[in-house]
């Protein structure tokens, strides 16, 4: 490819959501009270595993990471469609566009990572009761978070690095509301073989590791459930396994409407894309609060803890209010 038909870029143009011009307000509305509830949603849910003692188990060590990463992920791409559609702006810097692409890979595979970690310990807590303890001790817990991190590192500036040595068209307009490594490798100039083949290889890899560790341990724990079948072996196993199964086939089935069955239509990739960058994350607080009885006991505590910290303090007031005028009489 020449130079006369390659263009170092400074910024990229980001089309957004298929929307039209009228409707840019009523879309603003709804993401941002999307975005609010995931960022209120899952830090309720941080600061109740913080507080309450019962929840410092390896099961809810996990769950804080999944509610922060949740919360990261979608600060990474929806701030700026939400500023988009604010300022009728569509423009991101090179750099910008750069970042955003590096800390959505971490995030985004980072989840992915944590769904699979939170699959094995299930496995770990159903099928090996009684050495659970054991073997889900502290230092592997945090062992796993911290292995998941540094993977992810290394897994986002590998395909970052190689996306900042290709050149792109004088066409810098990205048919998407952030910007998504596929779309940026369409507005590249360059020879993109070396980066598909990452892509199908080591990014492949990294994504169907951790779905076959989640199918595995749901498999060992559906097996070992068949094996002596109770109705109260199946009721635990399910209020175990619920939610992270709902999560799980959330996650999952999002990423295979997109990856498996491709489709010209980008709109269809772009409202898919809508779904795990924004719904998965808000709907994640929910689903483990509304059928997970410690949570809902940890903040029923919370919120008792609090109202009598209020009232007491009102008491305090008062008890001041009345000295004063006893002073001053």
């Amino acid at each position: 490819m020449g130079p006369e038909n390659q263009s170092s870029v400074s910024e990229f143009l980001l089309l957004g959501l298929p929307m039209r011009p009228g409707q840019q307000h009523g879309f603003f509305t709804l993401f941002l009270g999307m975005y609010l509830t995931t960022v209120l949603g899952n830090l309720l849910i941080i600061l109740l595993i913080r507080l309450d003692s019962r929840l410092h188990t390896p099961m809810y060590f996990f769950l804080s990471h999944l509610a922060l990463t949740d919360v990261s992920f979608s600060s990474v791409t929806v701030p700026k469609m939400l500023t988009n559609m604010l300022t009728q702006q569509q423009s991101i810097s090179y750099v910008g566009c750069i970042a955003q692409l590096y800390f959505f890979i971490i995030f985004g595979c980072f989840d992915n990572f944590l769904l699979a970690v939170m699959a094995y310990d299930r496995y770990m807590a159903i099928c090996y009761p009684l050495h659970y303890t054991t073997i889900m001790r502290e230092g592997l817990c945090v062992l796993l978070v911290a292995g998941s991190w540094i993977v992810n590192c290394a897994h986002a500036l590998l395909h970052t690095l190689l996306l900042v040595r290709l050149s792109f068209c004088a066409d810098n307009t990205i048919t998407h509301f952030f910007c998504e490594l596929t779309a940026l490798l369409k507005r590249s100039c360059s020879d993109i073989s070396l980066n598909e083949l990452v892509i199908f290889t080591e990014g492949a890899m990294l994504y169907f590791l951790p779905l076959c560790i989640v199918l595995g341990s749901y498999v060992r724990i559906g097996t070992m459930i068949l094996r002596v079948p109770s109705t109260e072996r199946l009721l635990k196993a399910f209020s175990t396994c619920g939610s992270h199964l709902f999560v799980v086939s959330l996650y999952y089935g999002t990423l295979a409407g997109i990856y498996f069955f491709p489709s010209s239509w980008d709109s269809k990739h772009i409202i898919a894309s809508v779904m795990y960058t924004v719904v998965t994350p808000m709907l994640n607080p929910f689903i483990y609060s509304l059928r997970n009885r410690d949570i809902k006991q940890a903040l029923e505590c919370v919120s008792t803890g609090l109202t009598s910290l209020s009232g007491n303090h009102y008491i305090l007031l008062l008890q001041s209010g009345a000295s004063e005028m006893y002073l001053l009489k």
